[in-house]
């Protein structure tokens, strides 16, 4: 079994974390501990998630669980894109990250509920 940390999947969602964490410090008071708060949550989950997913014998579960969290955190960022709390900047860098993660977790999807189920990748 491959580190979590190599996969190429952890490495960009724990990079969206850290521009989750850059972008919200600046959410006005009304949204930094909600809606902020709630994107930040989502971003620790999908990398706990995608721990759970690299270590578990049924991958299949917790990799749907992470196709879903993933589209929740889009949902999230274009929220607050259109209330004009998320910069633009950080925005489009989200959403191009968020959009490659996405990518990312259906392969891996696929990958592991196509075929016999064996020889599933270590790496995504």
């Amino acid at each position: 079994m491959a580190q979590y940390q190599h996969l190429p999947i952890y490495k960009l969602t724990y990079d969206i974390l850290l521009r989750t964490m850059t972008a919200t410090k600046d959410f006005p008071r009304e949204y930094k501990y909600t809606l902020g708060q709630k994107m930040k949550d989502e971003m620790i989950e999908l990398v706990v998630l995608i721990y759970r997913a690299n270590s578990a014998a049924d991958r299949g579960r917790h990799i749907a669980a992470i196709v879903e969290r993933v589209q929740v955190i889009q949902l999230l960022m274009r929220l607050s894109h259109d209330i004009r709390i998320l910069p633009r900047r950080h925005y489009a860098a989200l959403a191009e990250m968020t959009d490659s993660l996405a990518r990312q977790a259906q392969g891996w999807l696929r990958k592991s509920t196509g075929g016999s189920g064996k020889g599933m990748p270590e790496q995504v």
